[in-house]
């Protein structure tokens, strides 16, 4: 499957939960006609390995809810995901936070930050090098809205699932 998604668009969800009322029009319709595409692809069972090489840190406490989906979403396209357990917290000092923010965008082509604080994640965003996201897969980000859109047989989870996938693809390709 040719991924020829914008790479712009993907950085709007990167660093922020809001961000997506910034996107065009053109920029949803894009993770939508996206994340049908691997919709289709699920359920045709047509393997693919579209983020094969890629590795992915997903810093949470515990690794059910949100981060199971985000595991799965990533695991499914052939991605390899590190639970990491965040060792940051409000508390730690600006250079703690840049030397863990530096280390993890030397292992990992992309962070994953779910349950901390949207003034850590922004900067490990800042830090890191690589698309940091904040709570991507938990069903109160912006993305969940545009999975509501996405039509189709499926569950609410399924679906953001497949924009989930569509929006780290962009990232990450």
């Amino acid at each position: 499957m040719q991924y020829p998604i914008n790479a712009m668009f993907p950085t709007l969800l990167q660093h922020s939960r809001l961000a997506i009322q910034q996107m065009s029009p053109q920029q949803v319709t894009a993770v939508l006609t996206h994340a049908r595409a691997l919709q289709r692809a699920a359920h045709a069972r047509a393997p693919l390995p579209l983020l094969r090489g890629k590795n992915i840190a997903l810093m949470c406490e515990a690794d059910d809810g949100a981060a199971a989906l985000f595991r799965h979403s990533m695991t499914e396209l052939g991605a390899q995901v590190a639970h990491v357990r965040p060792s940051l917290s409000e508390l730690s000092t600006p250079a703690e936070v840049g030397h863990a923010a530096r280390m993890l965008g030397q292992l990992y082509d992309a962070v994953e930050c779910q349950g901390m604080p949207p003034a850590l994640v922004q900067q490990v965003a800042d830090a890191a090098g690589v698309p940091v996201f904040d709570g991507i897969g938990s069903p109160d980000h912006p993305v969940a809205l545009l999975a509501d859109q996405l039509g189709g047989d499926g569950s609410p989870e399924d679906h953001r699932r497949f924009v989930v996938q569509a929006v780290l693809l962009g990232a990450l390709r």
